[in-house]
Formats: structure tokens, sequence, C-alpha cells
């Protein structure tokens, strides 16, 4: 049977494909502005049909309407990462958190540790062979298809087509529903005063020729403003967004010097604007591979001088760093920071770099502290630890004892923070 007619005798509405999935099995969500739009609203529509199903994703853009109280009896949401949308439900217990590293998620689901029995992605129409493309959310999307009973394939006109390991056969998918929607998008971020020191100072660590991981956010856009004069950067990420796209068109960002995938940029998923799909879409410099390749140690240590910049909440002077949660509650997640703190310490010239503003809740609260505030999480520990950059300076922590660090952080915290830091140092050390 040729893939057209494959195509044809597959097409169910998202309302017919959404009820085959049975009582209390597990469903997992095409990832962030990947999410399959049209089924997740079937899903809504349809809730008094289900009863016990568990829906997995990590972060994902929109509303989120399956973790609502009135719809606790259908759905439980089990993630890795807690985003805007589901805060509230987690903070009120219909959420259930599942600690794991980005990079480890799709053994997890080929083991069945995450069990995934339905799999519903969002992917880009078919290309002349039938292979659809899971375009800006490969991650976990495309391994929770190769294990699940039932794979559901939202195809959407206006996904954008992107290679890399990034594709699966019509033949793969039991059902097809047609849609055509844009993608979420996120606005860029506003940057102040305060990220545009913070972007300064990471700068001055990046050389020419660095492979960049880069999130999304005010400090990784700030950190491109100040990279208009290197040469031969390249990207090697979790995600990237917007911020490149000047730097690429300038030819700032070429990947000529990487060491692995020469001249490309590779990531697992991806978040921005419509420019930024619109870049993306059939361009031949961009791959996308799953996030056990893309995420993992061993695998971004094969590029020389990687430079990974990441964000958190807070670190303790001992260098202890939290990014996920205050005290008890879960905020976001562990996500792929450590994957990429560890590669990028392992990496032939690497350097991995923690940035954040000095202070929280408008200048009231230090992010360097003492010790972190009871049950707060560590993501990445003080043996992983690297650098440290805010808007005050940079403090190398790696190879430093712990009086060292505690000097060297209280150093770029903010100064109205200092003398109480001081105090503990002082208290501990002497």
């Amino acid at each position: 049977m040729d893939w057209k007619t494959m195509y044809q005798e597959k097409r169910v509405s998202a309302d017919e494909a959404v009820r085959r999935i049975r009582d209390n099995e597990w469903v997992s969500l095409g990832h962030a502005a990947g999410v399959p739009q049209m089924c997740v609203n079937a899903l809504i529509r349809n809730y008094k049909w289900f009863k016990n199903v568990s829906i997995y994703h990590m972060l994902v853009l929109g509303e989120a309407k399956y973790t609502e109280p009135e719809m606790e009896e259908a759905f439980r949401h089990v993630s890795n990462f807690i985003g805007a949308n589901t805060r509230s439900a987690i903070k009120e217990k219909r959420v259930d958190f599942l600690p794991a590293f980005f990079s480890e998620i799709p053994r997890m689901i080929r083991e069945r540790l995450i069990p995934i029995d339905v799999a519903i992605v969002q992917l880009s129409p078919p290309d002349e062979d039938g292979n659809c493309s899971f375009g800006i959310s490969s991650d976990y999307s495309k391994p929770s298809t190769e294990h699940a009973r039932l794979v559901i394939g939202e195809i959407n006109e206006q996904m954008p087509y992107i290679g890399g390991d990034n594709l699966i056969h019509l033949s793969k998918l039991d059902c097809i529903v047609e849609a055509d929607y844009p993608l979420y998008t996120i606005a860029p971020p506003r940057i102040t005063e305060v990220e545009e020191a913070i972007g300064r100072n990471c700068a001055t660590l990046i050389e020419d020729g660095a492979t960049l991981q880069l999130g999304i956010g005010a400090i990784p856009d700030a950190v491109l403003l100040f990279l208009k004069d290197k040469k031969n950067l390249g990207i090697h990420s979790e995600m990237f967004s917007d911020g490149v796209l000047e730097l690429v068109k300038n030819g700032v960002i070429n990947g000529k010097a990487k060491t692995l995938h020469p001249n490309k940029m590779v990531a697992t998923f991806l978040m921005g604007t419509q420019a930024l799909y619109d870049f993306v879409n059939h361009n031949p410099d961009v791959e996308m591979y799953p996030s056990d390749y893309v995420n993992d140690p061993r695998v971004i240590a094969q590029n020389d001088r990687m430079i990974s910049i990441n964000s958190c909440v807070s670190v303790d002077l001992a260098g202890q760093v939290s990014s996920e949660s205050i005290g008890l509650q879960q905020i976001s997640g562990t996500g792929g920071q450590v994957d990429y703190v560890r590669g990028s310490n392992w990496s032939k010239g690497g350097k991995s770099i923690m940035a954040m503003p000095s202070t929280a809740k408008n200048g009231t609260t230090s992010r360097i502290v003492a010790t972190l505030t009871e049950g707060t999480t560590v993501t990445t520990s003080r043996n992983d630890v690297d650098y440290v950059v805010t808007e005050y300076g940079v403090a190398r922590l790696r190879g430093k004892s712990l009086r060292e660090r505690a000097k060297a952080l209280i150093k770029i915290a903010h100064p109205d923070f200092r003398e109480e830091l001081e105090a503990f140092y002082q208290q501990r050390f002497h």
C-alpha cells in the first residue's frame, strides 16, 4: 500500500482518536510548543469518558486543563518539569513529580519506568517518502512513539520539517488527526541592566570556536548580545530560541569549529517566535535528535570548548545549586542542567556556567545564601559546579576549598547582603 492511501485510511477526528485510550493507561503528550493542541482539547471535551488516565509530559505550553480539580478522577498528571500552567496543580497535590535527568527520559520510557501506552505527538506534513518530522519536539516525543501501544499523530500543516534523527513514517502511526494551526510562541524577553551585566560577564568566558548550550530567557539572550565580535561559534543545545538568529545571519554562529556535527546546529526541542519556526523549517543546517543523544554528557563532551550556560534559583556558599524548588515546593525541574554541566566539564576546553541575578523578590532576598532553605532540592551538586556568574562578577568554584568558594561567592553577591554572608563565613571558617 502506498503511503498516500495509508494516510487516507488512518484519518480520524481528534475525538475518535483519543477515545481509543483505555482507562488506567499512561498517555504522553508532545513537549513544549510541540504539544498536540487538537488532541489535548479533545481529551478535555471527553474527560468523562476516562478514568485514572496518567498524562505524562515535561513542560508544555497552553492551559493544561486536565490538571483542574473537576478532572481529577479522569486524569492524573505526571511530570519531570513543572511549568507556570501546572504549578497551582502540584501545590494542590494533583500532580506527581518524577525526578529525572532529561537525558534519561527515553531510556526510562524504553524500560517502562515511565510506562507509556499511548503517544500523542504533533508532526509535520509527510515528505515525498511518507516520513513526517517531529519538528520542534524530538526529545522524548520520538522515543515515546517507539514503545507505545497506540500512536496518534496530529499532523499540523504549520509544524516545521526538521531533519536529524527526527522522522517517523506514516506506517508507524495508528491514527492521523489533521490540523492546521499556529504553534505556540514565546515572545522575546525584556533584558534589564542586570541581565545585560550578567551577559557581559558570561561573554568574557566564551572564546572563538566555542560550542554553546543556551536556554531561553533574558540571561541567554543577554549573553548573545555580547558575542557579536566572536568567531566560528557553534550550537549543541537542549534547545535554542530567537536570540541566536542574528548571530547566525551575521556569520558568528556557523558551526565551522565544531568537533561534533560540524556546520550543524543541534538541539532536542525548540521554543520561540514564528521567526524561529520559519528559520528551522527545511533548514539543512539544523538537526534535531532525541534527548538521550543531545543531552547525553558523553555526547556533549565530544564538542571541544563546550560552554553551558544555565540559570538557577539560588547557590549556597558551598556551591550547591538549586534550580527547581523553593523549600519543598517544586517550581520547575532538573531538565538538562546537570547533563550539560557534566558534559561541558568533561569537554576539552569546556566550561559550565551558572548565571543568575544576585537578588530575587525585588532585591529583598539574596540568591547567594549561607545555606539552602530546609527541603530545597540540590539540582547541581557542589562537586559539579564550575563557574557562577552574577551582575557583580564571576566566581570559579571548581578546584577551590569550601573556604575559598565562600569567599569567591561573597564577592559576587549583592552588596546589601555581603555583611551577613561574611558573618556566616567568619563563624564557620574562623
